[in-house]
C-alpha cells in the first residue's frame, strides 16, 4: 500500500521557520521524483520545489528561490522541505508528491497534506 505522509506544518511567526518532511513507503522511493506543491484557499494547486531521482537535481519556483531548499533522504525513504523567513503568502495546505516516468506511463502519488499558517 503506498502512503506519503507530511508532517511539521502549523502556525509560524512571519520570519520564521519550518521544516517539513514526507515519510513514503509502499514504493521505490530513490526512483521516483519527489515534489512539494501547495494550495492556499482559492487558488489553484501550484509546485513549490522538486528534486529528482538518482541526480537529486532540485528546482524551485520563483517565490521561494533562496528561502525554502528541498532535499531528500533515500535510506530513510522521506523527502524534506527546509522554509526560512516564510510570509503571509506562504500559508496553504502543502502536498508531497512522487513521480516517475517510464516511456508513456507515468504515476503520481500524493500525501494528504499539511497546513501551514502564516500569521502575526
Amino acid at each position: 500500500q503506498v502512503q506519503l505522509v507530511e508532517s511539521g506544518g502549523g502556525l509560524v511567526q512571519p520570519g520564521g521557520s519550518l521544516r517539513l518532511s514526507c515519510a513514503a513507503s509502499g514504493f521505490t522511493f530513490s526512483r521516483y521524483a519527489m515534489s512539494w506543491y501547495r494550495q492556499a484557499p482559492g487558488k489553484e494547486r501550484e509546485l513549490v520545489a522538486a528534486i529528482t531521482s538518482f541526480t537529486g537535481s532540485t528546482n524551485y519556483a520563483d517565490s521561494v528561490k533562496g528561502r525554502f531548499t528541498i532535499s531528500r533522504d533515500d535510506d530513510k525513504n522521506t523527502v524534506y522541505l527546509q522554509m526560512n523567513s516564510l510570509n503571509f503568502e506562504d500559508t496553504a495546505v502543502y502536498y508531497c508528491n512522487a513521480h516517475r516516468r517510464l516511456g508513456v506511463y507515468e504515476t503520481d502519488y500524493w500525501g494528504q497534506g499539511t497546513q501551514v499558517t502564516v500569521s502575526s
